[in-house]
């Protein structure tokens, strides 16, 4: 795949998504998560890891973990494990092999299709993020941040991080936040709680957290002096963070209040879509602490 075909422009609240499958499941996951896909290679088993890591394998002279997507969704092994698919992918600063079964196609979509799951999805109920419907087809939206976290409780947000930065007072600072995961939502809230941030807004989608937006105005009809900055991730269904920065920022009400992207696909390579819509600040999840920092450096 060229990256100059899946890179879109910036702020459209479309996506594009990998199609693939495990067992007779469909699933789906974003393009710009997903560096290139492979057939099976060689994968060494690690003694002692967890359940989901199939082992580690070798790319180019980095050393990979390979989790088998299967496992971890407590679904049926492969059954021609010989025509199975490696996605690479990257994000939360980290590269990562999932072992599927097959991959099928790309599909340009916009979040207004992703749907939020119901509560009669229990084996994957905790991955998933979203479901889409596509040609009578139902494709699962994953949340691989969870999945990663589930691996590796380390390597998410850690309010010892934010201890680290000593006694703060912020509390008359109202904060929006636009997260969809309830896990990332109430580990920010944790968070940033301790980190004095008492006055806090959370919503699942842009979308609300729009909306919620261009109701709060003051007499002057200024919002600014009710909310003194946004939070958003950028995967969200409904309305993702980066239409949802560029609708901030064209509002001629709305437009000088900061907006920080804090989310997994802040790369080096992605860079310039916050830019392009106008995003005050671009933070790497799980990085807290820089979080927490940048919002004084914006609001204080």
């Amino acid at each position: 795949m060229s990256k100059n075909q899946i890179l879109m422009e910036s702020g459209t609240n479309e996506l594009e998504i990998v199609e693939f499958g495990v067992g007779k499941n469909k699933f789906g996951i974003n393009v710009m998560k997903v560096k290139e896909i492979l057939n099976p290679a060689l994968v060494v088993a690690v003694p002692h890891a967890h359940p989901y890591i199939e082992g580690i394998m070798e790319l180019r002279g980095e050393v990979l973990p390979v989790i088998n997507v299967a496992t971890a969704l407590q679904l049926p092994p492969s059954i021609h494990p010989e025509q199975d698919k490696f996605i690479v992918a990257e994000f939360n600063q980290q590269k990562t092999v999932f072992h599927v079964h097959a991959v099928s196609q790309i599909h340009r979509i916009s979040w207004e299709q992703i749907e939020k799951p119901s509560d009669m999805y229990q084996g994957a109920e905790s991955m998933v993020l979203g479901v889409i419907k596509l040609g009578g087809d139902m494709i699962l939206f994953l949340d691989f941040e969870k999945l990663l976290l589930e691996i590796n409780p380390d390597s998410g947000i850690k309010i010892s991080d934010v201890k680290k930065m000593g006694p703060r007072e912020r509390s008359e600072k109202r904060i929006v936040i636009a997260e969809d995961s309830p896990m990332l939502r109430k580990l920010l809230n944790d968070t940033l709680q301790e980190a004095g941030f008492q006055t806090l807004e959370f919503f699942e989608n842009g979308q609300d957290a729009l909306d919620y937006l261009e109701q709060t105005k003051t007499d002057e009809g200024d919002p600014c002096s009710n909310v003194q900055l946004v939070i958003t991730d950028i995967e969200m269904p409904q309305m993702d963070g980066l239409h949802l920065t560029r609708r901030i920022k064209e509002n001629e009400v709305l437009s000088k209040l900061p907006v920080i992207l804090f989310s997994s696909l802040i790369t080096d390579e992605l860079y310039h879509k916050g830019m392009t819509v106008g995003a005050d600040a671009q933070i790497s999840k799980p990085n807290i602490d820089e979080l927490v920092s940048k919002i004084d450096q914006l609001i204080l």
